[in-house]
């Protein structure tokens, strides 16, 4: 099948082109700045939303926790990227729980200036639906194909949509290292630690990937791109 890396990659957007130059200064004289350590919790599943997240440095994970304590990785945001306004747009709790995975800033936009503005501006809203829309077919997408595939298919397709999550703009695609404990990823593929660390290694061993601790570089990206297409 042809393969397309754009279906399980949100592209970032910045929230403040969607706002007037007199909103947008609003939003950054009233916004919050709030500092979480690794593995605190921005907020858990079936909570109500208290606002809007805008990540400044670091990376943030958003799971669901199964009945045996597990985490399923939905997705990861990156700096630039927010979130946390789909339960705002449909006043209804959080689907997913957030996870700082490293020491993370954020600019927080409380739920009263979020809905105040959204109240006056229909162009704010129309864009938000599209990327909410956006960002929900990514979810289904990476769901729905992970249930089809075997480890091997699903490691290779999360080191694709890693490999772009952690590329910034101004880097070149063969220069990124994915950093990532084993746990997370683990999660994000949805299988076992000790079969994502097999699979690792088989990579390794074919000169696919290189590691070093818990950091990821890719070699070969035709032949990811083969393993997922079934060639």
């Amino acid at each position: 099948m042809e393969f397309n890396i754009e279906k399980y990659h949100l592209k970032s957007s910045s929230l403040f082109d969607f706002l007037t130059p007199n909103e947008a200064q609003l939003v950054r004289d009233k916004m919050i700045r709030r500092e979480y350590e690794k593995g605190e919790y921005l907020f858990r599943e079936n909570s109500y939303s208290k606002g809007v997240y805008l990540v400044r440095k670091g990376k943030v994970k958003i799971f669901q926790t199964n009945s045996e304590g597990k985490q399923s990785i939905v997705y990861i945001y990156k700096k630039g990227d927010y979130f946390g306004y789909r339960p705002l747009l449909a006043e209804e709790p959080h689907p997913v729980s957030a996870v700082a995975m490293d020491n993370l800033v954020i600019s927080f936009i409380p739920r009263d200036l979020f809905s105040g503005l959204l109240s006056k501006s229909s162009h704010l809203a129309r864009k938000l639906l599209g990327v909410l829309s956006k960002e929900f077919s990514v979810w289904i997408n990476k769901m729905t194909i992970f249930s089809q595939y075997a480890v091997k298919e699903r490691v290779a397709l999360s080191l694709l949509i890693l490999n772009k999550i952690y590329q910034r703009s101004d880097e070149n695609i063969k220069a990124v290292s994915i950093s990532i404990n084993r746990d997370d990823f683990a999660g994000f593929v949805g299988t076992a630690k000790e079969t994502l660390v097999r699979m690792l290694r088989t990579f390794k061993d074919d000169e696919i990937i290189v590691t070093k601790g818990t950091k990821i570089k890719i070699l070969k990206y035709r032949t990811l791109y083969n393993i997922v297409s079934g060639r």
